[in-house]
């Protein structure tokens, strides 16, 4: 059917075993010189001179050392399907569209781990769903949500597939029949309230597609997670996402006013759908952040605004990072900040700039101008220990201008430069195609990794430094011989503390298990993380990731009620992912 294409459309390379579009891909030419391939990114078609040298210096790889992932699917690795013949007798019924096909069963097992992604590239997942099903509407899922209570099967709601938890791994150990529950033909706005300024659409909706279907009507909802060219409204939802502009829209949980949500109980929603009640706990709480662990959620009402009329980027030069940090907690002490301001270190201000391509406008490189401004205007900024924040402002434009004074003005008391337009435009249009990299890296033994946690402010400088400096000595301490790339960014900010979000990667050659030790080093660094008065996932999530440590989060008592609501919801355990708990 024509609703497989999704699976076609996406993955890089063989469209299966990676990030992203089938057209969008870093790779090295002929001359050895690093290109972005396709025209969906300003970055497409253009060469990149300087990052080869870049990833040879940062981690001692080579171009001559290369591994291959498999070329496509063999469809004899993959798992033959469990079958419930009554159920799919049932199913037929319904007229609800399904396929078993490998590929389409494989491209739900998993998310964007790391540990995902090696194993497609190298292997097989030994648990997938055993049936992929597309419900179009809600009263499809409550049908779908029925006939496994009925037949005693297990559901993993399926949304962009974008999750970096595990969350969309199946348990190796359930023998019942997994349903993949795909949302993504629930993809409608079902209508636009302009006097409330409220939008009810289907939760299968990608952001991408939310934005461009409400800029029609001239609203947006403002909410721009990195992944948002694939993850769906109802993730977003299921995960307690954050936007990149949530200084000015707010997280999903102050965007959401209404959720509809089908589980093996029945349907869970509010009587009426107000700004806010005071009717005992919020029962949103509870499906928010649920992971797939309750139910399906198949609409929510959502604030929408008019499209701002203005938008502006911007860019601020810190001597470094410990100014940076102050200037961001000053800026939110004064409740200021403009829709986004990300502040990166100087490992990460020296990787954008080894994705600097070779034309001019736009991409002028930040480090040359520097250079030429160093004698006067930088005096005393060293290139190896200053740091960038990126900034962009939205709204009206006259409050835009005066607000963009206010913020520099802010920025000069922490010795910080303005420097342009262009660098703050590029820093954000990098987000996008950075994920794409890790595929170009798995192909020179170069293996890596994102997270994120919440810290208050008087802990973030210390937490960046000590998780840093963790995984560089863990690095050392599990045998990986060369030095990793372990660098981190304060992406959003609040009255009391930060987002802040660490990448990091190393060279795997030399190494017999590299998933091993990387898990070992990434598990250290969540340890580091909470010692440091971190939190366990700031907008992540816990999946199956983080779930050992979700005790020592919210207490015994807390996991209990939980597990209660758990109980109570799905007791025969339909939805069975084993995520969180």
């Amino acid at each position: 059917p024509p609703i497989l294409c999704s699976v076609l459309e996406r993955g890089s390379g063989a469209g299966w075993n990676g990030w992203g579009y089938n057209d969008s891909k870093f790779i090295f030419n002929k001359k050895g010189q690093a290109e972005f391939t396709g025209k969906r990114y300003r970055l497409g078609g253009m060469v990149l001179p300087t990052f080869k040298e870049w990833i040879e210096k940062t981690f001692g790889a080579s171009l001559e050392h290369k591994t291959t992932s498999r070329a496509s699917l063999n469809v004899n690795d993959v798992p033959p399907p469990i079958v419930n013949e009554e159920f799919l007798q049932d199913l037929r019924a319904t007229k609800i569209s399904y396929s078993q096909d490998a590929e389409d069963r494989v491209f739900r097992a998993h998310g964007h781990c790391l540990h995902e992604i090696f194993v497609l590239r190298e292997g097989m997942f030994k648990r997938i769903p055993d049936i992929v099903v597309w419900p179009v509407c809600h009263e499809d899922v409550v049908k779908i949500v029925e006939l496994a209570c009925k037949h005693n099967l297990c559901i993993i709601p399926f949304g962009g597939g974008t999750s970096v938890s595990s969350a969309l791994e199946c348990p190796e150990e359930e023998k019942r029949m997994i349903i993949s529950l795909d949302t993504s033909q629930m993809n409608r706005i079902l209508w636009i309230d302009e006097k409330n300024l409220t939008a009810c659409v289907e939760a299968g909706i990608v952001g991408q597609d939310l934005e461009k279907q409400l800029a029609e009507s001239g609203f947006c909802t403002g909410h721009e997670p990195d992944s948002m060219e694939f993850s769906s409204l109802g993730g977003w939802v299921a995960t307690r996402a954050s936007g990149m502009k949530k200084n000015i829209y707010g997280n999903i949980e102050d965007l959401v006013i209404h959720i509809k949500m089908v589980t093996p109980r029945g349907i869970v929603e509010k009587n009426c759908q107000v700004p806010r009640m005071s009717t005992g706990p919020d029962i949103h709480h509870f499906i928010m952040g649920s992971e797939g662990t309750l139910g399906v959620v198949t609409e929510v009402t959502i604030k929408i605004r008019p499209v701002p009329e203005y938008q502006k980027y911007g860019s601020v030069v810190f001597p470094n990072f410990e100014r940076g940090v102050a200037c961001l907690r000053e800026v939110a002490k004064q409740r200021c900040a403009p829709a986004s301001i990300r502040l990166v270190d100087n490992a990460q201000f020296q990787f954008g700039h080894a994705l600097k391509p070779q034309v001019a406008s736009i991409f002028t490189s930040f480090l040359d101008g520097l250079k030429k401004f160093y004698i006067t205007k930088f005096k005393g900024f060293d290139p190896n220990i200053l740091c960038v924040a990126t900034l962009l402002f939205e709204g009206d434009r006259e409050k835009v201008l005066q607000h963009e004074k206010q913020v520099y003005d802010i920025a000069t008391k922490f010795g910080g430069l303005a420097a342009g337009e262009d660098n703050g435009q590029r820093g954000y249009m990098l987000t996008f195609v950075i994920a794409y990299l890790r595929d170009l890296g798995l192909d020179y033994y170069v293996i890596g990794e994102s997270f994120e946690t919440s810290v208050p402010w008087d802990r973030v400088l210390d937490l960046c430094r000590n998780v840093k400096e963790r995984i560089v000595r863990e690095c050392k301490e599990k045998g990986v011989q060369f030095a990793p790339l372990s660098t981190c960014r304060v992406t959003q900010t609040y009255d009391a503390g930060a987002c802040v979000y660490f990448y990091f990667a190393f060279n795997y050659r030399g190494i017999s298990d590299p998933i091993h030790v990387y898990e070992q080093i990434e598990r250290a660094a969540r340890e580091e993380i909470l010692a440091n008065g971190g939190s366990l996932s700031h907008h992540h999530g816990v999946g199956k990731l983080r779930k050992r440590w979700m005790k020592e989060s919210i207490s015994d008592v807390g996991l209990g009620m939980l597990r209660s609501v758990k109980e109570y919801v799905d007791p025969n355990n339909i939805f069975g992912n084993k995520n969180l708990l």
